[in-house]
């Protein structure tokens, strides 16, 4: 059977060429007899898995040598309890609220502190970012909460907030390592690798070591420290291994591909055919300002249930998989992360303006 254009969320697409090596890989890793899944994490041949995982990651972002990379599990979803219960020592944190993982962060922050929501886009649907330029930042914020690139509603932030000199924190899972960045400006800046990057399981948070300390709340269980991991390179417990070595594998292949910037050349050559073909549609229509679109997650409608629903049936007949809208949401959604074929794209607009045609 021959493979099909995955527009998934998450779990995701993988470069074919990643899946192809783990294949080969799978039954028995560089002569050691053993799959990777098999092996032991506290052996030499996994200690060399995963240190060159966070060398190339280091590699590709530029990270700093006083940030500490973290192979954590969880999700993103731990990411909101545990980020809480390491920084607010003064029981404050800001949060902008600008689709359904955002709003889930702060309503999770509120178990441990006072949670402000200092913007919010919901007013329409998470259509658009808010203006973040001079936000009512809370003068004792430990830190500033945003959710970079919102998979469901396909907005992305394309200037950072200005958070008036807080710590900025930022969940980038659906668009991690499709555009260079400077980690320098984020006190943690994590992600699920799912959507981007790996297999589902795991999250890579990139946490600035001064914020690593004992000092957290009162009551954070052990596994929720990020010290316990930085101190332990993200083998306190048994890690996800597999998932770590898949990443790493992906690591390889953008560093192959040219690096980040070249990642966001074709990220943007592949939105723009989509887009262009949205705003000349006359069937199919964006949900999104244009200023705010984001280049990852493509969510469209025609402005008809009905018509919707034909659309993604048949557009899964002709091979084209995960086109359905969130439930929250509705409609189409095409997610065209780093691992997505160009071709994926153009095939996936010639069948539109095709059904376009018949549906008119």
């Amino acid at each position: 059977m021959s493979r099909v254009y995955n527009f998934s969320a998450g779990p995701a697409v993988l470069p074919e060429e990643v899946l192809r090596e783990a294949q080969e890989e799978m039954m028995d890793y560089r002569g050691c007899g053993m799959s990777v899944m098999e092996m032991s994490h506290r052996s030499k041949m996994f200690q060399n898995i995963i240190e060159e995982a966070e060398a190339d990651i280091r590699d590709l972002m530029g990270i700093p040598s006083n940030y500490k990379v973290l192979f954590l599990q969880g999700g993103a979803s731990l990411q909101f309890a545990m980020i809480p219960m390491n920084l607010m020592k003064n029981r404050v944190a800001d949060y902008i609220v600008t689709g359904q993982w955002a709003k889930k962060a702060y309503q999770e922050a509120q178990k441990y502190g006072k949670a402000n929501k200092i913007a919010s886009s919901e007013d329409k649907t998470f259509s658009y970012i808010p203006d973040c330029s001079d936000l009512p930042i809370s003068p004792d914020a430990d830190y500033v909460y945003i959710c970079e690139n919102n998979t469901i509603y396909g907005t992305k932030y394309k200037k950072l907030p200005n958070t008036k000199g807080k710590l900025l924190v930022a969940d980038v899972s659906s668009c991690f390592l499709s555009e260079p960045v400077d980690v320098t400006k984020y006190g943690i800046i994590y992600g699920g690798v799912q959507k981007n990057i790996g297999p589902a399981g795991m999250v890579i948070s990139i946490v600035r070591e001064d914020l690593i300390t004992d000092d957290v709340l009162e009551g954070t269980p052990t596994m929720m420290k990020f010290k316990t991991h930085a101190d332990a390179g993200s083998m306190y417990n048994t890690p996800n291994c597999y998932c770590i070595y898949m990443c790493g594998k992906v690591f390889k292949w953008l560093k192959k591909m040219g690096g980040l910037e070249v990642m966001k050349q074709k990220n943007e050559e592949k939105a723009k055919i989509l887009y262009d073909f949205l705003d000349e549609s006359k069937l199919f229509h964006g949900t999104v300002v244009p200023e705010d679109r984001s280049l990852m997650n493509v969510p469209f409608i025609t402005g008809n249930a009905e018509m919707d629903a034909k659309f993604v049936k048949e557009s899964k007949e002709a091979g084209f998989e995960n086109l359905k809208g969130h439930r929250t949401v509705g409609g189409m959604r095409a997610s065209i992360y780093n691992a997505m074929p160009k071709e994926g794209v153009e095939a996936l607009v010639a069948f539109m303006k095709k059904f376009e045609e018949e549906n008119l």
